[in-house]
């Protein structure tokens, strides 16, 4: 019998890609992660690392045990789940990963809720982006992730993950609040796009589902944007659109519970909105601390307004 532990760390380095990175993870030093992965390899008697430059990368046999190694972990988180269901309240940490806007909006309001419904339940919160969030959730790293999906830029809708929606939430072409006769607001929502033609604009950086969407977005209505701020930081492209630098394409849930304060354009059908969901491990998606946390960011998110 292939002993589990040893396992697990075949599985982290599928996942972290480097010996460095499985130590660093798990507070291990290089050398004893390798000498039990070379231990693991005696047990199940084949060759299971293959040297690829300074780097070692699997074999076909040990993704195999990877495989099946995710699965009888995914048996174990469930058991860790029915437990937890039959206990009368829910202790422990939840690890939690959202992006900028729905940390800001969403999250606080969540964390109001399960504090009032399960105060001995520990939540820590961490600010991910889903590029990054999403591959941490696999290795094991957070337990739910809040992430986003932009029109046309799906998600990959891995076995391992299951996603729950959490609400669509509208973007808009956002302008400087003052009058501005280079962008009107009148002649439907290409219109106004192509108005922009010429303006400076605030983007996400080069790479990102947000990127690929707001440039396809622009070039379908028949212009290259003039890109000259790039940030992940919704909260600068705001303030670069309010003090009239740039044009932007925001998300309604920038806004909260405050009043816009720049002027807000609806985009072309089709490419409104992003939609929201969470994601957590398949194997763990019945424990009642992420059926709670679940429940409270539908409460937080309510519904979206077009």
């Amino acid at each position: 019998m292939f002993d589990l532990h040893r396992l697990r760390l075949l599985r982290e380095l599928k996942h972290r890609g480097t010996l460095a990175a499985v130590a660093s993870a798990l507070s291990y030093s290089p050398s004893s992660v390798s000498q039990q992965l070379s231990l693991l390899e005696t047990e199940v008697g084949v060759p299971l690392l293959e040297p690829v430059g300074r780097r070692v990368r699997l074999t076909p046999q040990a993704e195999i045990l990877v495989a099946h190694t995710e699965a009888v972990l995914a048996r174990l988180e469930r058991a860790e789940a029915d437990i937890a269901t039959s206990l009368s309240g829910l202790t422990g940490t939840l690890r939690i990963a959202s992006f900028q806007t729905a940390a800001l909006a969403l999250v606080p309001a969540a964390l109001s809720l399960l504090r009032a419904e399960h105060p001995a339940l520990r939540v820590h919160v961490t600010q991910a982006e889903p590029e990054t969030a999403l591959p941490a959730l696999l290795a094991r790293d957070f337990d739910l992730v809040i992430a986003e999906e932009y029109p046309g830029e799906p998600s990959a809708r891995l076995v391992e993950l299951h996603q729950e929606d959490l609400r669509q939430d509208p973007l808009r072409l956002a302008l400087p609040a003052l009058p501005d006769e280079a962008a009107p607001r009148t002649g439907g929502a290409r219109s106004a796009l192509l108005a922009c033609a010429e303006r400076p604009w605030v983007m996400e950086p080069p790479g990102s589902a947000a990127r690929r969407w707001a440039t396809t977005l622009c070039r379908t209505a028949g212009f290259e944007p003039d890109v000259r701020f790039e940030s992940t930081d919704l909260l600068l492209h705001l303030r670069l659109v309010e003090q009239g630098h740039a044009v932007a394409l925001l998300p309604d849930l920038v806004w909260g519970d405050r009043e816009p304060s720049v002027r807000l354009v609806p985009l072309p059908r089709g490419r409104r909105a992003r939609r929201l969901f969470t994601a957590v491990r398949t194997g763990r998606s019945t424990h009642p601390a992420i059926v709670a946390c679940r429940r409270a960011l539908r409460q937080a998110a309510g519904p979206a307004e077009g």
